[in-house]
């Protein structure tokens, strides 16, 4: 049967696509700029006015952000930090979650009670710096990795997924003889695609960001992020951190807004080439785990 709207649903309809399509616009053209202004010379970058796209390219800030051996080894230490911590953040988060899913756990609440008190409650700047130190973390790599393993909130989003999955099916592989981890790894993951995948994204794109760990906890600049690399260029202005990227640089080809804008377009955009990938499980991902109990 064909539904035809009538003229109300028609007019919300049109308004409805205008107003999303500004915020579309608004949302997208900080991102453009950026782009734009780091492929431009630096006459270009230096008219005012729009800038969607220059008239004139210049890749010479790409090529001294690339070349430029700090730059190369934060984003080493980044890469390293991202795909080690998210993998390791999925693994312990899902062998904590799974037994809590069981119902027939021993002391089910209180674990729960207590992973709900580390969400409310933390132990601040200077005891976590001294809790580091002690633990031998401090200027080694590890420190981007060991502190945030866990996550309470992502234990409880994939434990209540967990819980979503029929209990037959464990109760199925128990009586054929299989084991709990071969239930978690046979079972239990590949069911819970979704969630994984989503928490999998929140993971990475906060390994991705951070450089505040790195600020506080790193000395070397062999072990550096690339975040922390970028704030010392956009936010403290120190280009000459970029400028021996290469040796005899033509100046009119860029000035200091074009080597940021270089680098923070190389710094994002991993991470905006995997959101396509992940974003059809946000959805469900996120609904089942947080609405079931």
């Amino acid at each position: 049967m064909n539904y035809k709207q009538n003229l109300g649903e028609k007019i919300f309809n049109a308004f409805n696509l205008i107003f999303l399509g500004i915020i579309g616009i608004l949302a997208l053209y900080p991102f453009v700029y950026t782009v734009s202004i780091s492929l431009s010379t630096q006459a270009e970058a230096a008219r005012g006015g729009l800038h969607l796209f220059p008239s004139e390219l210049s890749f010479t800030s790409y090529k001294m952000v690339l070349n430029n051996p700090e730059i190369l080894t934060g984003y080493a230490n980044t890469l390293f930090r991202t795909i080690i911590g998210t993998v390791a953040t999925l693994t312990v988060t899902c062998l904590t979650a799974f037994p809590l899913a069981r119902k027939t756990l021993p002391y089910r609440s209180p674990i729960m009670v207590f992973i709900l008190f580390t969400m409310i409650f933390g132990g601040g700047l200077v005891p976590s710096f001294l809790l580091i130190k002690s633990l031998g973390l401090y200027d080694n790599r590890m420190v981007y990795i060991i502190p945030g393993l866990v996550s309470a909130f992502n234990v409880i989003i994939i434990k209540n997924f967990f819980q979503s999955i029929p209990d037959s099916l464990y109760e199925s592989a128990t009586i054929d003889g299989a084991t709990p981890w071969q239930i978690l790894r046979l079972i239990y993951i590949p069911l819970s695609k979704p969630v994984l995948a989503t928490v999998g994204l929140w993971t990475a794109v906060g390994h991705w960001n951070s450089w505040m760990d790195a600020m506080l906890y790193i000395e070397s600049g062999s072990k550096q992020v690339m975040m922390n690399l970028l704030q010392r260029i956009v936010i403290q202005n120190n280009i000459d951190l970029v400028q021996k990227g290469l040796a005899n640089p033509d100046i009119s080809q860029f000035t200091p807004e074009t080597i940021k804008a270089a680098t923070v377009v190389i710094t994002i955009l991993p991470i905006i080439l995997l959101y396509p990938f992940v974003q059809k499980f946000f959805i469900k991902g996120i609904l089942i785990g947080s609405i079931k109990e």
